[in-house]
């Protein structure tokens, strides 16, 4: 029987689901068919397999060609169904022996040549492959990141032509070549740049080290883009399961992964014209945003206030629960999504009023329909509101002191990473209702402090506990064991907003 069975996979989200590929001969009037559900670069592919087999010096059979990609419900597009589907015709014909194909799993896009082109997805393919104790196969490119998971057996092939070489044992294809793994680079955009500004840098600081969103208001050109750029510099180190979950994002997506990335902590920053799709993902093949672009690094939204107001708020439940849900009538597709949200906003529509010169033209009127624009609910997910005053041309010059390095400030905020880590597996911003209660008690004092707060402020419950989580992380920079005075004070201090509003 002229039938070879061999497999790949096909990616729904950032899982990668097993296909088996089965290529039938039979007799009849010469055809090439490919059934299960193919989209339309896969039923291409019947051309790029033809003249790939032909330029390698193998022979295309003239008979009756059936390709079925199963499971027969599941959608399969891109070119990475090419390489398998034609060593499956080779080994149906016999040009190659089928028996060897059962112990790997093929990737690859083929050039009319023969040569092999990169896919994407190739971490999340290798992962599933390395779960189910498959060899891969693959081009060098898409190989190479592969390689990054542990415990993978990855070839590297340039073309179809030295995998028929493996397969029968004539030649050994290299094993991918593995990313050493590196230390933490820091961030070539240092903190030590930035003039002044030293309450906003302590926000920042505290921000990074509780993982809380952060809102800057103030003018232009008084640093507000330039600080939140430095924040992943003084993040401590991904781990390497943060890693391949941010690395396998990018995989998938349209921009695909640099390698030279590993493990720097990704930060975006899209335009403020770009819509919700653009921000939390979709698409009739559902492909992950921007917040799922920034898994486990920074997502910067500056100029806020120019956000539509509906865009920004399909923000609020990622922001909650970390990850996004992609549903369209013939797929669903869960992407991860826990970013840290730093945004930047004028005060006003000139932006001058907060300089203390009266510059600023806007009435009252104005200025409450600029800031009405971003809704309470989404407000209320952003932990530190703080406004960042215009700098005094002294910090400017040349010989001003310069402010702390970004090494100096990312080994307080590993400090307090490391606390929260020993209470439990969530950082301070992801705490329970029942872990604030645990972690964030106040005593008699602090919580009458509090509750003026939520009057005088009119907060919610939710913002009530964020300042709580937010006291907790500077307690824990302070490496105190008790939310004191201080600590509670200096988080109700990071609510400029709720005063602007209420006010």
């Amino acid at each position: 029987m002229q039938l070879a069975t061999l497999y790949t996979r096909a990616l729904n989200g950032i899982n990668a689901a097993e296909v088996t590929v089965e290529v039938h001969l039979s007799n009849g009037l010469p055809a090439f068919s490919i059934v299960g559900l193919p989209e339309a670069a896969v039923r291409e592919s019947k051309d790029r397999v033809r003249a790939a087999i032909i330029n390698s010096g193998f022979e295309f059979p003239a008979r009756k060609i059936t390709v079925n990609l199963a499971p027969a419900d599941l959608p399969k597009d891109g070119g990475r169904y090419d390489l398998p589907i034609a060593l499956g015709i080779l080994a149906a014909t016999g040009q190659i022996d089928k028996t060897l194909l059962a112990k790997y799993e093929f990737h690859g896009e083929l050039a009319l040549s023969g040569l092999l082109r990169e896919v994407t997805g190739s971490l999340p393919v290798a992962l599933a492959a390395q779960q189910n104790n498959k060899k891969l196969i693959m081009p060098v490119k898409s190989a190479r990141q592969a390689a990054l998971i542990e415990h993978a057996e990855v070839y590297a092939a340039d073309n179809l032509l030295s995998v028929c070489q493996h397969l029968q044992g004539f030649e050994q294809l290299p094993y991918a070549e593995r990313t050493s793994e590196q230390a933490f680079i820091c961030n070539t955009l240092d903190m030590s740049d930035v003039r002044g500004q030293h309450r906003t840098r302590r926000a920042l600081e505290i921000a990074a080290a509780g993982r809380h969103n952060m809102l800057m208001i103030g003018p232009p050109g008084t640093g507000k883009s330039m600080l939140a750029s430095r924040l992943p510099g003084i993040l401590p180190p991904m781990s390497t399961q943060q890693a391949l979950e941010s690395a396998s994002i990018n995989s998938i997506s349209h921009q695909g992964f640099d390698i030279q990335q590993w493990k720097k902590r990704p930060f975006r920053s899209p335009h403020h014209t770009a819509s919700g799709v653009a921000l939390v993902g979709g698409g009739s093949k559902p492909s992950p945003g921007e917040i799922s672009l920034a898994h486990q690094g920074v997502l910067f939204l500056d100029e806020l206030t120019e956000f539509d107001r509906n865009t920004l708020d399909v923000l609020r439940e990622p922001m909650e629960t970390g990850t996004i849900t992609i549903s369209r009538a013939a797929r669903q597709a869960d992407f991860p999504a826990r970013f840290q949200l730093i945004a930047a906003m004028n005060p006003c529509p000139q932006g001058y009023s907060c300089d203390g010169k009266n510059l600023c033209r806007c009435t009252p009127q104005q200025q409450l329909k600029h800031r009405s624009r971003i809704s309470a609910p989404f407000l209320d997910r952003i932990d530190i509101h703080i406004e960042v005053p215009r700098i005094d041309k002294q910090a400017l010059d040349n010989n001003a002191p310069r402010g702390e390095t970004s090494e100096q400030i990312r080994q307080r905020v590993y400090t307090a990473y490391q606390q929260q880590k020993n209470r439990g597996p969530h950082f301070n911003a992801e705490l329970s209702v029942k872990e604030i209660e645990t972690f964030c008690a106040l005593k008699e004092k602090e919580k009458m402090l509090l509750d003026k707060a939520m009057d005088r402020l009119k907060l919610s419950a939710r913002a009530y506990h964020r300042i709580l989580k937010l006291a907790r992380t500077i307690a824990d920079i302070d490496e105190s064991l008790n939310i004191e005075m201080p600590h509670l004070t200096e988080a109700i201090s990071y609510r400029s907003l709720n005063r602007f509003i209420n006010n």
